[in-house]
């Protein structure tokens, strides 16, 4: 893809988006149904009718590998997104990049989740992000390119930023 056509992809939208605010707001949703024999939880795929994705315990909260684990498929959220923003963002920049890959870490110590220990946090708590970039583009540039995949990758600036978080029991 290169600029013009992103730019014409994109510009009716934000359009419709100056026009009419409430129409940039979508509630984004998935799904989910708990396994209790295999201690996890099948989430669908909403673009895919019919697939999904088993998601359970990490092998180091006693799982046996064989599922997804939610640390690993928030990580693989970050990727996705920062990875997709990073490409729509080197296009408008017309930054010509031969290829791009990205890989994500996150730091969790398990005694929290497991109840071993009150005191270690429940949870990730550093993740780091490393991205290779083929590109003659200047180190100025190239730094330009990740401080705007930063500011508009949605996933990662809602880890960097926070999100108001609750859970409520539904009928």
């Amino acid at each position: 893809m290169n600029k013009d056509l992103l730019r014409s992809i994109q510009t009716p939208v934000k359009q419709r988006y100056v026009e009419g605010p409430q129409s940039a707001e979508v509630r984004l949703k998935v799904t989910g149904e708990v396994d209790f024999e295999r201690i996890g939880c099948r989430i669908s795929l909403p673009v895919h009718d019919g697939q999904s994705i088993l998601a359970g315990l990490h092998p180091a909260a006693g799982g046996n590998g064989t599922m997804a684990c939610s640390g690993e498929l928030l990580l693989q959220a970050l990727v996705s997104c920062a990875g997709t923003t990073l490409a729509a963002v080197a296009t408008a920049m017309e930054l010509p990049i031969r290829s791009a890959s990205l890989a994500a870490s996150g730091l969790m110590d398990f005694r929290g989740t497991m109840g071993v220990d009150r005191t270690v946090p429940v949870g990730i708590t550093e993740i780091q992000i490393a991205v290779h970039l083929d590109t003659d583009a200047a180190d100025d540039t190239v730094a330009k390119l990740l401080q705007l995949t930063e500011r508009y990758c949605v996933v990662f600036r809602t880890l960097a930023d926070g999100v108001r978080l609750s859970s409520q029991r539904s009928s």
